[in-house]
């Protein structure tokens, strides 16, 4: 499936609705809610079996995921700030709330949900800026910079502060 050209237009999302989805432990999606199938404007069965990414928006810094998957493989939860690419080019944001679906005899992750729902203007503006300037500092040098570039951010703003403190403290304060 070839992925869609970007426009820049945004999907308003209603603020009461969750978009919901289900993978396996390898991002392969193996379920999505009506309102996520409506978003993203993929069938259910151009969703179904595809890698999560189908929808990953070019906008977004690959640290970012990086730092996402880390974390929820060790079995935590992740909160995260995120721009999705649409089938018909357009994008929206969503705060997501990552959950590792874990085998409950054995504790063994084997998949994961997500939860996601419209973010506030203000903590759009607010990681926007910085995805941008990571996108950038990726396409000009690599990874290791960006989340270099991101460490010295986070320590500026505050130096306890990991990303995914400063994102939940986003969708706190916003």
């Amino acid at each position: 499936m070839q992925r869609p050209t970007p426009i820049d237009e945004a999907i308003k999302l209603d603020p009461k609705r969750y978009l919901v989805s289900r993978t396996d432990k390898h991002g392969v999606i193996e379920f999505a809610n009506d309102y996520f199938i409506e978003i993203s404007g993929y069938s259910k069965e151009e969703l179904l079996g595809k890698p999560h990414n189908i929808i990953r928006h070019p906008d977004m810094p690959r640290i970012v995921f990086k730092l996402m998957w880390e974390r929820i493989q060790e079995g935590k939860d992740m909160i995260a700030l995120v721009k999705n690419l649409a089938k018909d080019g357009r994008y929206y944001w969503v705060f997501t709330t990552f959950e590792p679906d874990r085998d409950l005899d054995s504790g063994e992750i084997f998949g994961y949900k997500a939860f996601r729902k419209a973010p506030a203007k203000d903590a759009i503006e607010v990681i926007d800026a910085l995805y941008k300037k990571l996108l950038l500092i990726e396409k000009e040098s690599d990874m290791q910079e960006s989340l270099n570039y991101l460490n010295k951010y986070l320590h500026e703003v505050d130096s306890s502060l990991e990303f995914h403190d400063f994102l939940e403290n986003l969708h706190k304060f916003y």
